[in-house]
């Protein structure tokens, strides 16, 4: 890279931001756990390391009004499993860790010993010019992070966990934009169905009324939050993973929610009053050859949503359009690793999309207009 490190290994979550002169600035996730010697660790001077044993992190790369690169450089370091996040509507990148390990478990000789708590999010600014200092979102919650978005009206932040009995969250700030000054945890409940269980048996396209439960302890040191929720009849999601906010929407993926196992996604919409809203389920096709894994996820300027599979075999892009019908946009000709980190340029022109591995960053472009209709 521009900074002399290797470019890290494990490419996933990612977004892209408005740059000067036209350019675009995307910053990506690498989900590199501290066993994965084999691979380019994000590197860093190690005052910008949260955990110096830690792997993973972001880097930020400029791109060209010619979608030819820049620059690109380190831009979080230290960090476990930073598999994906979202962006802010003031700027930022927020890296979620999907990892919850802490120094208490460290066996002796282990490849994967931390000397810090993990399952936290960072903040990374698109304005960074190299490595940012790595300040845990404690007030945000400690655990098994999958990704983040924001209602830019309210400035609160949703977030998704990627266990088979995680819940669906969200962080109200103190300060709307100002994450380090802390908030308030909560966890949805659907009304008068405590305990709710979604995996199975759901009707798609039916609206349910939610309310939220309060999260006491957001920082505990056993991975707990979800079990608290739950006590207080909080609905359980299987394997929450991307997410993303349109239009006083949020659209998120459960990876192996369904009947079959093969993935769900999830529509929630908020309430002015910012105390209930409703929650459906949007999709769910039980069908391999319609969508296998559904992880990271984005609004097109079609207005459909594009999701990137993490199943078994061939992976593709899948679209779906408003109505719930699903197509195949891309697939992976190169092998069966996973797409993730799809996002579009600020004017809308350019998809910017991954492959885990060996770690290739594509940008796609054409007549999205044309495309759509």
């Amino acid at each position: 890279m521009s900074d002399g490190k290797p470019v890290p290994g494990d490419h996933d979550g990612m977004a892209a931001f408005p740059g000067p002169r036209g350019t675009t600035i995307l910053i990506r996730n690498h989900e590199l756990s501290p066993d994965e010697v084999t691979k380019p660790k994000v590197d860093a001077p190690e005052e910008k390391q949260y955990d110096t044993l830690c792997r993973g992190g972001t880097t930020t790369l400029i791109v060209g009004p010619n979608r030819e690169l820049i620059k690109d450089f380190a831009s979080l370091a230290g960090t476990y499993r930073n598999c994906a996040g979202g962006p802010t509507p003031w700027g930022s990148w927020i890296s979620c860790e999907e990892n919850t390990s802490t120094p208490a478990e460290n066996k002796p000789g282990a490849a994967t010993n931390v000397s810090k708590l993990h399952g936290y999010n960072f903040e990374v600014s698109s304005t960074a010019t190299e490595p940012v200092n790595p300040i845990p979102l404690v007030a945000m919650g400690r655990f098994n992070h999958e990704a983040v978005a924001v209602d830019p009206k309210t400035g609160i932040v949703y977030q998704t966990e990627d266990r088979g009995d995680g819940l669906f969250y969200r962080f109200i700030p103190n300060f709307p934009g100002n994450l380090q000054a802390g908030g308030v945890l909560e966890a949805l409940k659907i009304k008068d169905m405590p305990q709710a269980i979604t995996k199975t048996n759901f009707p798609v396209g039916k609206p349910m009324a939610v309310e939220w439960v309060r999260i006491d302890n957001v920082n505990p040191v056993k991975d707990t939050i979800r079990v608290e929720g739950f006590a207080k009849g909080a609905a359980q999601f299987s394997r929450g993973e991307g997410i993303w906010y349109d239009n006083g929407e949020f659209y998120f993926c459960c990876t192996d929610g369904g009947e079959a196992e093969l993935g769900q996604v999830w529509r929630y919409v908020s309430d002015s009053s910012r105390h209930g809203g409703t929650i459906e389920l949007f999709v769910e096709p039980n069908d391999q050859n319609a969508l296998d894994g559904p992880d990271n996820i984005v609004v097109s300027p079609l207005g459909d949503l594009f999701i990137c599979e993490d199943g078994e075999g061939e992976q593709f892009v899948v679209g779906i359009t408003p109505q719930g019908e699903l197509y195949d946009f891309a697939r992976n000709a190169i092998n069966d690793s996973e797409f993730a980190g799809a996002c579009f340029s600020p004017d809308g022109r350019t998809m910017f999309v991954n492959i885990q591995d060996p770690g290739i960053t594509f940008a796609i472009w054409g007549s999205w207009r044309k495309f759509g209709k």
